[in-house]
């Protein structure tokens, strides 16, 4: 059973910028604590349900997708309502059915505690018929994204990658992202505020729409 830290009626939902609340709560992979993954990148994402077609294929997907996450530094983990006992033996059916391990803990939350600290559905809601959200955190543990779908619509794990991409890219210098962007695309650079800088421009977009090549690194 989860032991969270907090009191999911008395906690708003999580907004961007904000610091993640604290939870422990038993796993596939042993008792987890949010705050163990302090200095280290999240994907905490939740799913309906075990044993549903949707969840399913995202697991098998994320599961062959892990490396991507690896190499970036950041952590899976998964939660739903459903039991230990119930994820254990979804794993080891996705295995035999599917010949892949899913390695990243899958976290059990029966009182439905930390799904309603994180705003995944209402404060008063009696099931998790309809959270597929994913939260992405910061070494700080702080909220950076957040995306939320429908039961019926599985995630894009491709997505996933590039939100994850995209932040990290970000942190290392004063530089935006834009539409569609993907490692080795052009950045922009953030635009300038001065008066003096503005008119300084070589031309009367530059002062607010300039790109600049992605080297790999800081820019």
């Amino acid at each position: 059973m989860s032991d969270a830290t907090f009191h999911p009626a008395d906690t708003p939902a999580l907004r961007l910028g904000q610091r993640a609340p604290n939870f422990r709560a038993r796993s596939t992979r042993g008792p987890i604590e949010l705050s163990d993954f302090h200095g280290m990148w999240v994907i905490l994402f939740s799913h309906p349900a075990d044993f549903t077609p949707v969840c399913t294929s995202e697991f098998v997907a994320l599961a062959k997708a892990q490396s991507e996450f690896t190499s970036r530094g950041c952590h899976l983990l998964a939660l739903s309502v459903d039991s230990l006992y119930s994820h254990l033996a979804w794993i080891r059916m996705i295995h035999d059915r599917f010949g892949v391990r899913i390695e990243f803990p899958i976290l059990e939350d029966p009182t439905l505690e930390i799904a309603k600290a994180f705003g995944m559905i209402g404060a008063d809601s009696a099931d998790a018929a309809s959270v597929r959200a994913t939260f992405f955190l910061d070494p700080n543990g702080v909220l950076r994204a957040s995306t939320c779908y429908p039961a019926e619509v599985g995630r894009s794990i491709d997505e996933m990658v590039r939100i994850l991409a995209a932040l990290q890219k970000t942190d290392m210098a004063p530089l935006l992202t834009p539409a569609g962007w993907r490692e080795g695309d052009d950045l922009l650079r953030a635009p300038v505020h001065a008066i003096e800088d503005v008119l300084a421009a070589e031309t009367a977009s530059d002062w607010f729409y300039s790109t600049v090549p992605d080297t790999g690194g800081a820019a």
